[in-house]
């Protein structure tokens, strides 16, 4: 199952790309031989200011059609990474070809994309950054991949 991350913004050379490249290398070795894998990050920005409903045909327009979708929200529903591998495999092992995590911009995710979600998730009630989300995104799925794999990285 191909992994799409598709995201409001530009993720720039510093700590927070040097994070996210980590753990995507990472999930790419581990993620194949399961059925994750390869990762793409899709990056969209609205010049024109046109706000969430903008931002969110961008970021549907970079959503594979027949993908799981994946939307990340403060108010989504909060899982433990054994919990978030599980829905991983089910996706897969479903016969799923892409799963897509949609990471807003400031304002969040368009209501309407949001509606559309299999899964709207939360990292917790605090706002974060969202190039603190890709980041974190990035570790959880390695980690769902290390989960699947019986890796010993996730230590419960």
């Amino acid at each position: 199952m191909r992994l799409q991350l598709c995201a409001v913004g530009r993720l720039r050379t510093g700590p927070e790309r040097a994070l996210v490249d980590d753990y995507l290398h990472r999930l790419d070795r581990i993620g194949r031989p399961l059925g994750l894998g390869p990762v793409s990050e899709h990056e969209v920005e609205d010049k024109r200011g046109g706000g969430k409903a903008a931002e969110g045909a961008l970021l549907a327009r970079a959503v594979p059609d027949g993908a799981a979708l994946c939307v990340l929200d403060e108010r989504g529903k909060q899982l433990s990474s054994p919990d978030f591998a599980a829905i991983l495999a089910a996706w897969r092992d479903g016969g799923r070809q892409d799963a897509a995590f949609v990471i807003g911009g400031a304002d969040g995710v368009d209501p309407a994309l949001r509606q559309r979600a299999d899964l709207v998730l939360g990292l917790g009630p605090m706002v974060w950054p969202h190039m603190l989300v890709r980041v974190m995104l990035a570790e959880q799925l390695y980690r769902a991949a290390t989960i699947l794999s019986g890796s010993p990285y996730h230590r419960t």
